[in-house]
C-alpha cells in the first residue's frame, strides 16, 4: 500500500513537471531558447526527474516489504542526485569551459562519470537494455579500445579525457543532438500528444472505418489508414502502436484475422507513419537541419515512396482477407459519418494545415510546431465537450506530452555519450573504410552493408535517436557512396524506421504483441512480410532517383519505375501470402518471387519482358479462377 500510494503521488508530480516542460517548450518555440548550455542541462535534468518519477524502481522490482520499497526509492534518489550533481558541476564550470581555461578536478570527473551512469540506467528503464548496452559499449570501447585487434584498435583514451568530452564538451551529452531535440523536435512531440489527448486520434479511426468499410479488410484497412495519418504526427512508433492499437487490433481480430497478423498490421502501419509527409514523426525537420534541404523539398521527395509503402500494406491485407475468405462489413454495420465526425476531423486537419502554411511562408519549424500545438489545444476546447466540462484534461495532456518528450530526451542524452566515443575513437571513419574495403568500389555491396548497419544501430531505439545515431556513425561512409545527400539520408532513415519491425528487437512488434496475445517474433515476421516494399524502395532512391521527384527526370521514366515497383509489390505479396485470384501452390509462389527479384535487378528489355510475363501470369490465374471455384 505504501509503495502504491507513493507511486501515485510520484505520477502526479511527474505530470506537473511534464506540463511545465511542455509549456516551456512552447515558450522557447515562440521566443527562442535560453542560454544554450544552461537551457540544455536544465531541460535534461527535468527530463531525468520525470523519468525517475514515471519509471521508478518499485514499478520494476515490485517489492513486498516497506523496507524494500524504501530502498528502491533511495536508489532512485541516488540516480537523480548523481545526474543533478553532474549538471551542477557543468553549470559551475561553464564560464571556464567557454573561455577554454578550465581545469577539471578529480572529484568533478567522477561526479560527471556517475551522472552518465545514472543517465544510462534511466535510458534502460525507458527503452530497455539495447540503449543501456550501447552506452556501456561506448565507454568501454573508448577506454579499452587500445587492446582490441585489427581495425577496431585505436590509440586509447583515459577516463578523464572521455568524461571531459562526453559530459563537459560540446560534442557529448549536451551537444548537437540534445540541442536539436530541445530547439526543434520537442515541440512536435508535444504537438503529437496534444492531438491524441484532444480526441483527434478517435476521430481519425472513425473516418478511417467509414472510408474502408466496403473493403474486404475492413478494420485492418482502417488501422492502416488511421495509423498512417496519426503516425506521421507522432515521434514514437510504440506510442502510436499502443494508442491506436488498443482500438484497432481487437476489431481486426473480430473480423477473422489471426492475432499475429492483427498485431503486424498495426506495427507496420505505425512504423510507416514515420516516413509519411507532412511531418514524418518530426524526422523531416531533423533531416532538413542536417542536409540543408528545404522542408517542402523533402516532403515532395518522401511522398511517392511513402504512398508505395502504404499501398503494399493495403494489398497484403486484401490478399490475406481473400485467403481467409473474409467478406466486406455488411452495409448495416458500417460506420456512417455524421456532422460531428466531420467537425471532429478539423482537430487533425487544421493543425496540419497550420504547419504547412507556416513553413510555406518562411517561418521556422519550431514556430510552425508552436502554432500547430496552440491550434490543436483551441480545437480541442472548441470541439471536444469532455474537455470543456473538465479543462484539467488539457493540463494532464500537456503533462503526458512532457513525459513523452522526457523519454526521448533521456535517450538523446545517452546518444551523446555514444557521440563522444565516436568523435574520440574515429569509429565512423573506420566503418567507412570497412565499407569501402568490402564493397571494393561496388555501390550495391556498399548499400547492403549500410542497410545492415542502419538496422542494427536502430534496433531498440525510437526513430529520431535511431536516425541521429545512424547519421553519426554512417556519416563518413555515406560520403564515400558519392550519391545525392537527400537520397542517402532517406535511405538510412528508412532502415532506421524499419528496425522497429525487424527481429530480434522489433519494438513495434513487441508493443503490439501484448494487445494481441501473440508471439512478438511471429508478429515481427508478418510485419516485415507486409512491409517488404519498404525494404526495397530505398535502393530505388539511389539507382532510380526519379522516384524522389526532386532531381531531373523524364515523366515516362518515372512511370516505368512506378510500374516496376507496383508489379514487384503485387508479386511479392502474392508469393508471401499464397493467393492471387486463386490460392497458389508453392511452385507458383516461388515463380512470383523470382519474377519480383528479376524485376528489381533488371530495368532494360529484360525487365520489360519479365513485366509482361508477370502480367500474363496474373491474367492466366484469373482465367482459371472460375474453374477452381466451381
Amino acid at each position: 500500500m505504501f509503495g502504491e500510494k507513493t507511486t501515485r503521488h510520484a505520477t502526479g508530480v511527474a505530470l506537473f513537471l511534464g506540463a511545465s516542460l511542455a509549456l516551456v517548450t512552447m515558450y522557447t518555440a515562440y521566443f527562442g531558447p535560453f542560454e544554450p548550455f544552461r537551457h540544455r542541462s536544465l531541460a535534461l535534468l527535468a527530463a531525468v526527474a520525470i523519468v525517475v518519477l514515471t519509471k521508478p524502481l518499485v514499478s520494476i522490482v515490485n517489492p513486498a516489504s516497506k523496507l524494500t520499497v524504501a530502498s528502491c526509492w533511495l536508489a532512485d534518489a541516488i540516480v537523480f542526485g548523481a545526474v543533478a550533481l553532474g549538471v551542477n558541476a557543468l553549470l559551475n564550470a561553464m564560464e571556464g569551459i567557454e573561455n577554454g581555461l578550465y581545469i577539471y578536478s578529480e572529484g568533478e570527473i567522477w561526479i560527471a562519470f556517475f551522472a552518465m551512469l545514472g543517465l544510462l540506467e534511466l535510458g534502460r528503464r525507458v527503452f530497455g537494455w539495447p540503449l543501456f548496452f550501447l552506452g556501456i559499449f561506448a565507454i568501454a570501447y573508448t577506454i579499452f579500445g587500445r587492446h582490441l585487434p585489427g581495425f577496431l584498435r585505436h590509440s586509447g583514451f583515459s577516463l578523464e579525457s572521455f568524461v571531459e568530452i562526453a559530459w563537459f564538451g560540446a560534442q557529448g551529452v549536451f551537444g548537437m543532438p540534445t540541442a536539436i531535440m530541445i530547439n526543434l523536435i520537442l515541440i512536435f512531440i508535444v504537438f503529437g500528444v496534444v492531438l491524441e489527448g484532444t480526441g483527434a486520434g478517435d476521430s481519425l479511426i472513425r473516418i478511417s472505418m467509414a472510408s474502408t468499410g466496403r473493403l474486404r479488410g475492413g478494420p485492418a484497412h482502417a488501422a492502416i489508414l488511421a495509423s498512417g495519418m496519426f503516425g506521421t504526427m507522432s515521434g514514437s512508433v510504440t506510442a502510436n502502436v499502443v494508442g491506436t492499437g488498443v482500438v484497432t487490433i481487437p476489431m481486426i481480430r473480430s473480423r477473422g484475422f489471426s492475432p499475429p497478423f492483427a498485431g503486424a498490421v498495426e506495427a507496420a502501419a505505425s512504423s510507416g507513419g514515420q516516413i509519411m509527409p507532412p511531418v514524418m514523426g518530426a524526422g523531416v525537420f531533423l533531416m532538413a537541419e542536417l542536409t540543408g534541404t528545404p522542408y517542402l523539398t523533402l516532403c515532395l521527395a518522401a511522398l511517392i515512396p511513402a504512398l508505395m509503402y502504404y499501398a503494399s500494406l493495403f494489398v497484403s491485407v486484401s490478399l490475406e482477407a481473400k485467403r481467409l475468405d473474409i467478406q466486406p462489413v455488411a452495409p448495416a454495420d458500417r460506420v456512417v459519418l455524421n456532422r460531428n465526425d466531420l467537425l471532429d476531423s478539423l482537430m487533425f486537419l487544421l493543425p496540419v494545415a497550420a504547419i504547412i502554411f507556416n513553413l510555406v511562408v518562411g517561418r521556422s519549424p519550431a514556430m510552425a510546431g508552436f502554432w500547430a500545438t496552440v491550434l490543436a489545444l483551441l480545437m480541442g476546447i472548441a470541439v471536444n465537450k469532455d474537455i470543456r466540462k473538465n479543462p484539467v484534461q488539457l493540463l494532464k495532456t500537456l503533462g503526458k506530452a512532457g513525459i513523452a518528450g522526457s523519454n526521448i530526451l533521456v535517450a538523446v542524452g545517452v546518444l551523446g555519450i555514444f557521440l563522444a566515443a565516436i568523435n574520440l575513437s574515429g569509429v565512423g571513419l573506420k566503418f567507412a573504410l570497412l565499407v569501402q574495403e568490402f564493397s571494393n568500389g561496388g555501390l550495391l555491396v556498399g548499400l547492403v552493408l549500410m542497410m545492415l548497419g542502419c538496422i542494427v544501430l536502430g534496433m531498440g531505439m525510437p526513430t529520431l535517436p535511431a536516425y541521429l545515431i545512424i547519421i553519426l556513425v554512417m556519416g563518413p561512409a555515406m560520403k564515400q557512396l558519392g550519391q545525392e545527400p537527400v537520397a542517402v539520408h532517406l535511405f538510412v532513415f528508412y532502415y532506421g524506421v524499419l528496425s522497429a519491425i525487424t527481429p530480434p528487437v522489433a519494438l513495434a512488434a513487441f508493443a503490439a504483441a501484448p494487445i494481441t496475445g501473440a508471439s512478438p517474433f511471429m508478429t515481427a515476421w508478418l510485419a516485415m512480410r507486409m512491409a517488404v516494399i519498404g525494404f526495397v524502395v530505398p535502393y530505388m532512391f539511389i539507382f532510380e532517383p526519379e522516384i524522389l521527384l526532386i532531381f531531373g527526370f523524364e515523366p515516362l521514366s518515372l512511370v516505368m519505375v512506378l510500374v516496376r515497383l507496383l508489379l514487384v509489390m503485387l508479386l511479392a505479396a502474392q508469393a508471401f501470402i499464397g493467393v492471387d485470384a486463386t490460392h497458389l501452390s508453392w511452385p507458383d509462389r516461388a515463380l512470383r518471387l523470382a519474377l519480383a527479384v528479376t524485376l528489381l535487378v533488371f530495368d532494360s528489355w529484360i525487365g520489360a519482358s519479365v513485366a509482361l510475363a508477370a502480367l500474363g501470369l496474373m491474367a492466366f490465374d484469373r482465367m482459371r479462377a472460375p474453374k477452381q471455384e466451381a
